[in-house]
Formats: structure tokens, C-alpha cells, sequence
């Protein structure tokens, strides 16, 4: 058991939290099937071929990550409480149209918005990209601190999920809150979310971007273009999940925080050592 990574024990902590929160035997199950993965690679690596085994494990956290998110569909419920949604929306069409938020992303017409569907595209590469800027710059060794951050940052917005059950603006408010400019890419966001997406609060993809960002800035200081560079990205995402109406706006906001206190969690240790020598 000491030859987990730390990203592996979160992991495992995850899984059994949803197991004990869940009143479904199927989460139970996952955790014991996500603990036989993890366990798997350990004893490859210990017994079998160490480089292969080893890099498995680099990129093993990334499909677990997604494992956990297709888990939340259980907790969907039969009948849905709107409260949260209709006070929501009213700080949206505020910000939409009251500050005219929507009237400047479209005031260069097509444009804009596709740049933003583009990069609300490009965000199920985030994970990936990730690790293997860490491989492109030869510091494959600090994989698992990086992850760790980006992971715990994707599900802390996870674990919210069951306690603020809501539905998405484009969905619950799709015939008076959709974007005026349709575009291909945003044809296929839909198609993607509709058949695949959950709907969270906070929102994961504004969260997994920022924590992305947060680990390559600490984990990559001398190559900070990559972690900048993420940050940026990240608030692109932001912008299109607001304006696109995957997100309410306050789905935005929580999500960023998830991703300050994520990054805190991992800094702190870190910062204390720094004082105390």
C-alpha cells in the first residue's frame, strides 16, 4: 500500500466516498473495480515491466477521472427541484443583457463565438495535455504532483454534485436564453453534452482548467508559459460556459473557487515548510 501514488489514494477516497453517500450497490462496486486497476499496475510495475507499468500509472488517474464523472449520472433524480435555477437566472440575464455581456461576444459576429465553443471543446484534452507537457519537457518525475492538484481539482467539483442538483440554462431555459450566433463547432458541443454531458455545480470544466493551470505554474516554474498559458485558457472556457449556456454563471465562479481551494490544499504544506525551513 505504500507504493501508491498520492493521486491514486485520491482517487480511491474518492470512489469511496460516492460509495458511502450513494444508496446504489454500483458505486461500491466501481471503487472495488477502480481499487483492482490501481492495484494491478502496482504489482506490474513491482514485478512485471517496471517502464511500462509505470507510465500506465502516469495516465491511469486521467481515465479513473472520467470513470467518476459518468458516476455522477447516478445521482440524477426522477423529479427536479427547480428553486436553485430560476435565482440564477435571473444574475445571468442580468449579465447577459442588462451589462451586455452577450451583445459583446457577438459583436464581431461569428467569430468570437466560435473561438469560445472551440475552447469549451478543447476542454476534455486538458487532462492529457497536461501530462504530456510534463513528458515534452523531460520532467515525467513530477507527473503525480501535478495530477494530484488537477485531479483533486476535478473532483471536488464532483463531490458537490448531489447536494446542488440543477440542470443546465440551455436546457431548462433554452427557448429565451440561447446564444443568437449558431455555429458548427457549437453543434457539436450540443451533441456532446446532450448525449454525454452532466450538469454540474460548480462547474468541473472551469474547475479542471484552473487546477491545470495552478499545477503547471507550481510543478513547472521553469517553463511558466505553460501554466499562463492554461490560466488563460481556463478563463476562455469560463467566458463559454457562461455564454453558452452550458453554465450559469454562479456555476463559473464556484468552480474557479474549487480550484483556489484545491490549489491552497496542495500549496499549504508547501508554504509551511518555506517558514519553518
Amino acid at each position: 500500500m505504500k507504493a501508491l501514488r498520492s493521486t491514486e489514494w485520491l482517487l480511491i477516497g474518492y470512489f469511496s466516498y460516492v460509495a458511502l453517500i450513494s444508496a446504489s450497490r454500483l458505486p461500491a462496486l466501481l471503487l472495488l473495480l477502480a481499487m483492482a486497476l490501481v492495484a494491478v499496475l502496482v504489482y506490474g510495475e513491482s514485478h512485471g515491466n517496471q517502464k511500462f507499468f509505470s507510465i500506465a500509472r502516469d495516465w491511469a488517474p486521467l481515465v479513473l477521472t472520467l470513470v467518476a464523472y459518468r458516476e455522477m449520472d447516478w445521482f440524477t433524480p426522477l423529479a427536479w427541484d427547480h428553486h436553485l435555477e430560476f435565482r440564477w437566472i435571473e444574475w445571468d440575464r442580468s449579465l447577459l443583457y442588462g451589462w451586455g455581456f452577450e451583445r459583446a461576444v457577438e459583436s464581431l459576429g461569428a467569430l468570437l463565438p466560435s473561438c469560445l465553443e472551440f475552447c469549451y471543446l478543447l476542454v476534455y484534452a486538458v487532462g492529457p495535455f497536461t501530462v504530456a507537457a510534463l513528458y515534452i519537457e523531460h520532467r515525467r518525475n513530477r507527473v503525480n504532483q501535478v495530477l494530484f492538484l488537477y485531479v483533486m481539482g476535478t473532483l471536488m467539483a464532483y463531490a458537490l454534485f448531489p447536494y446542488f442538483l440543477s440542470q443546465p440554462p440551455r436546457t431548462l431555459f433554452g427557448d429565451s436564453d440561447l446564444p443568437n450566433v449558431m455555429t458548427a463547432i457549437r453543434r457539436f458541443n450540443l451533441w456532446i453534452v446532450n448525449g454525454y454531458g452532466i450538469h454540474l455545480f460548480p462547474s468541473a470544466h472551469v474547475s479542471s482548467a484552473f487546477s491545470a493551470g495552478w499545477a503547471l505554474l507550481l510543478y513547472l516554474p521553469e517553463r511558466k508559459r505553460y501554466g499562463w498559458g492554461m490560466l488563460i485558457y481556463a478563463a476562455s472556457v469560463s467566458v463559454a460556459a457562461v455564454y453558452g449556456r452550458y453554465h450559469y454563471a454562479v456555476d463559473v465562479l464556484a468552480g474557479f473557487g474549487v480550484s483556489l481551494v484545491a490549489a491552497f490544499i496542495v500549496f499549504l504544506p508547501r508554504m509551511h515548510t518555506d517558514i519553518h525551513g
